[in-house]
């Protein structure tokens, strides 16, 4: 099993960051990749970033050159930097982390969070 926290987000001005954290723990030999999703209600959750064991990253276009996405190994986290924030950025944020074990498992963070006033 994969537990994973999340901490940061909350409000912030259009224009300004905010940094989220997702620490995960338990069973992390075969992750694949880790990530954001977000969802604001009555739209679809949809990916915001991932990063790959490799360090690969990957970005929704919406996000790209405002937000960044790493990882810190000896601690199993992983940091998104979200700067030149705007109000559609406004929605709840998951983290995920992938697995693949006898399948491929997808485990899930309560969710943060993050509203961007304009």
């Amino acid at each position: 099993q994969v537990q994973l926290v999340e901490s940061g987000g909350g409000v912030a001005q259009a224009g300004g960051s905010l940094r989220l954290s997702c620490a995960a723990a338990g069973r992390l030999r075969n992750w694949m990749d880790m990530g954001w999703q977000r969802q604001d209600p009555g739209k679809e959750r949809e990916l915001v970033a991932l990063i790959t064991r490799d360090d690969a990253s990957t970005y929704v276009d919406s996000v790209k050159g405002r937000f960044i996405i790493s990882r810190d190994g000896a601690k199993n986290t992983v940091y998104l930097e979200m700067n030149s924030l705007k109000p559609e950025d406004t929605a709840v944020y998951y983290c995920y982390l992938r697995a693949s074990m006898l399948k491929i498992n997808t485990y899930w963070g309560q969710g943060t969070q993050v509203t961007v006033s304009g």
